[in-house]
């Protein structure tokens, strides 16, 4: 079996501009709110947080980090840190752009809700 920390590592050393910045960021704060989540690679290279179901993945793209919530629908989101994937009934995605800030606080209560709901 192989070490999905270390893909997941070695996935983000290989964004060596303000995407792997962006996505280690983010995946410090999901270990900050959830020490016991699940980390995997999955689908070509994507990275999957996990807890009790999937939590959010961390797809880079030229432009952007989307930070997808698979049950974002259901979650409360009162600083808006949703952005895209809007008009689903089921995902809602955060997209990050060289220069963002993500709101720490209330990315891991995002992720905090995300577990309870999965919890479900």
């Amino acid at each position: 079996m192989r070490n999905q920390n270390a893909d997941i590592s070695a996935r983000i050393a290989s964004l060596d501009d303000w995407r792997g910045t962006t996505l280690a960021r983010v995946r410090e704060l999901i270990h900050a709110a959830d020490p016991d989540v699940v980390e995997e690679v999955k689908w070509r290279g994507v990275p999957v947080w996990s807890h009790d179901g999937i939590l959010c993945t961390g797809e880079s793209y030229k432009k952007a980090v989307k930070l997808t919530f698979a049950k974002g629908a259901s979650l409360p989101d009162p600083k808006g840190l949703f952005n895209a994937s809007l008009d689903g009934n089921t995902r809602r995605a955060i997209d990050l752009h060289e220069g963002d800030t993500l709101d720490a606080t209330a990315f891991k209560a995002l992720i905090r809700a995300a577990i309870k709901h999965n919890q479900r």
